[in-house]
This record gives structure tokens, C-alpha cells and sequence, in this order.
């Protein structure tokens, strides 16, 4: 139990550390191109964890660091990480930082379903029914105008870092156990240099040196430590979990959107506001529901045919156990086991 509150507690640091990420990149982008902004965003992260590493990487034993084995995971995660921050670069810049930081809760819906299709993680009624309110809120957030099925170009590139991002954490999650360090400095070094090559061969320019010093710091927050404690998360709590509890963070990049950039609220922003917190709702009381199961065993005796008899009956039964505040509750499945142990003349009997 201590574990997982101390995984909860990574989590949603995590989550709060990379709320940081939308408004701010928001503010760069106004000097910086998109792709360019999300390789040194990158760098920043791989740079800072780096040096972070190098006071910690004697203490780790060999088969805590990433093996031949992990190679394909580790591909397709950076290969991934690549890909999805420039999408959202591209989100942020065509569109408004505030549905870009709610946007970013589709990200549970791609990580679960992968989860589901790839790992067979437990899906639950709860955590459908929060796919589907945040689904609906997506769509929202992705119409704009007043006439028909008018999509924000910023949205979608937005949802499609999302499902970038949520294969990415199902491939992070096959090798959380390995060396966290080692996972966020190749993902910075790794996704940050391919960001960059494809930056240049965009024809975009090297910012100067005050901005990428700002990004890299921007980087090594939001997404350096952030993605550090992400994967300790993950460690006990799983993909379709983690990312669960990491629904926090568009809430706060929202409202640091409107604080520090003083964006507008539109009444489509409001309603799809709401029914993301209906959404958000359901993901976080799933997270709190554990399964246990117990196993019993109970002697009785009777008689028949002039003999004693001793049985014992063992049965086990699985509930869901949940807290909530000062309450609880279970919900039970049983099965039953007959065993015959034995009689008073210690004859054996068939079961």
C-alpha cells in the first residue's frame, strides 16, 4: 500500500510538472518554430536528467539498465517522442493553449485502449464510461464556428500527439522497470536530435541563445522530470493508471493558460470544460477501486451411515475494494471447494 501512494504521489507531480508545458511553450512559440521548439524541449530534458545521471548511474546495478532485448521498446518510444511534440507544437501554434492543455486528457483514451489491445490490461465499466464523457468533450474542444463539422486544424494535430503519445506510454511501460535515468536521457537525447534534424531540413531557424536556454530549462521541467517520475509511477501502477491519474495536468495548463495568457472562454470551451471534469471523475474513482481475493477454509462435521465425517470447505472470493473518504465497500464473487479430510475410524473417503 505505501508503494502505491508513493507511485500516486510521482504520478501527479508528473502531472503537475508538465501542465507547466502548454502555456509556457505558448509564449516561445511566438519567437521560435514549432519543430524546433519541440527538440530542444527535448534536449532540455535529456540534458538535464543527464547530469542528473551522473550521480546516480554507479548505484544501479547491471540488469536495472536497458538490454538488447529492449531495443524495439526503445525505438518506438523515441521514434514516437519525436513525432508527438511536434504535433502539439504545431496544436499549440494554430490554436489556443487552453484546448490544447484539456485536449491533452485524449491521451487516457489512446493509453487505455492500446493498453487493452496490446498488454490485456483490466478496462473497466468506470473507465469506459470516462472514455466516452472525455471523448465527447474532445469533440468540443475540436469544432469551431457555428456552421456544422468545422474542425480546428490545432486540435487535431493536437489529438493526434495524443495517440502518438499513448502508444508511446504502452512502450515506456515494457521497459519501466529498467533504469528510469537511463529511459528520460535517451528520450531527450534521442527524440530532441531527431526534432532537430528534422528542424533543419524544414528550413527553420537556431533561435537565440536566451530562448533555447529558457526551452531546455522549460524542457528539463515539464518533460525531463516530469517523464522521470512518470515512469516510477509506472513501475507500480501500470499504463492505463498512470495515465489516469496524470488527468489532472490539462486542468491546470488550462488555468495557467488563462492566467498567463489571457485567453478568452468560450461557451463551447465552458460546456466541454465540465463534461472533461465528468470524465476526469470517473478515471479517478477507477484508480481508487483495488481487487483482492481471499481464500477460507471452514471444518464441519456430520454423520451418516454410523460414521463421523470431517470436511472442510474452502472457498475463495474476489471483490473490488473501495475507499472513499471515511467509507468502503465490497463487491463479491465466490467459489466453493469441498475437501473431505477424514472420519473417526481415519479411513480416507473419496471427495
Amino acid at each position: 500500500m505505501r508503494k502505491k501512494m508513493i507511485a500516486t504521489g510521482y504520478a501527479f507531480l508528473a502531472a503537475i510538472l508538465y501542465a507547466m508545458n502548454t502555456p509556457l511553450s505558448k509564449l516561445f512559440l511566438q519567437r521560435i518554430d514549432p519543430t524546433m521548439m519541440a527538440a530542444f524541449l527535448y534536449l532540455g530534458a535529456g540534458v538535464g536528467v543527464g547530469v542528473m545521471y551522473l550521480f546516480h548511474w554507479k548505484q544501479e546495478k547491471p540488469e536495472e539498465r536497458l538490454s538488447k532485448g529492449d531495443l524495439p521498446y526503445t525505438i518506438g518510444m523515441i521514434v514516437l517522442d519525436i513525432v508527438a511534440p511536434i504535433f502539439l507544437m504545431l496544436g499549440i501554434h494554430h490554436g489556443t493553449a487552453s484546448s490544447a492543455s484539456l485536449l491533452g486528457n485524449f491521451e487516457i483514451v489512446a493509453t487505455t485502449l492500446i493498453a487493452l489491445m496490446l498488454f490485456h490490461e483490466k478496462v473497466t465499466l468506470r473507465l469506459w464510461i470516462a472514455i466516452g464523457w472525455i471523448v465527447a468533450a474532445s469533440v468540443l474542444l475540436t469544432m469551431e464556428g457555428t456552421g456544422g463539422l468545422q474542425f480546428s486544424y490545432g486540435s487535431l494535430f493536437v489529438l493526434l500527439a495524443t495517440a502518438c503519445w499513448g502508444l508511446e506510454n504502452n512502450c515506456t511501460r515494457s521497459i519501466s522497470e529498467k533504469s528510469s535515468h537511463e529511459i528520460v536521457v535517451l528520450k531527450g537525447f534521442g527524440s530532441g536530435g531527431g526534432a532537430l534534424i528534422i528542424a533543419c531540413l524544414l528550413g527553420e531557424k537556431l533561435p537565440r541563445f536566451s530562448d533555447v536556454a529558457g526551452v531546455m530549462l522549460l524542457g528539463f521541467v515539464a518533460y525531463g522530470l516530469s517523464i522521470f517520475l512518470y515512469v516510477r509511477a509506472q513501475r507500480t501502477l501500470g499504463a492505463a493508471k498512470t495515465s489516469a491519474y496524470y488527468a489532472m495536468a490539462p486542468f491546470v495548463g488550462a488555468f495557467l493558460s488563462f492566467l498567463l495568457l489571457q485567453e478568452t472562454l468560450s461557451y463551447r470551451y465552458a460546456i466541454a470544460f465540465v463534461v472533461m471534469v465528468i470524465g476526469t471523475g470517473f478515471v479517478i474513482a477507477d484508480t481508487m477501486v483495488r481487487h483482492h481475493e481471499h481464500m477460507h477454509q471452514h471444518t464441519f462435521t456430520h454423520t451418516h451411515d454410523g460414521s463421523t465425517h470431517t470436511h472442510t470447505v474452502t472457498h475463495s472470493h474476489g471483490h473490488d475494494h473501495y475507499v472513499l473518504g471515511d467509507r468502503h465497500g465490497h463487491h463479491h464473487t465466490m467459489a466453493l471447494y469441498l475437501r473431505e479430510s477424514g472420519h473417526n475410524d481415519h479411513a480416507n473417503h473419496g471427495e
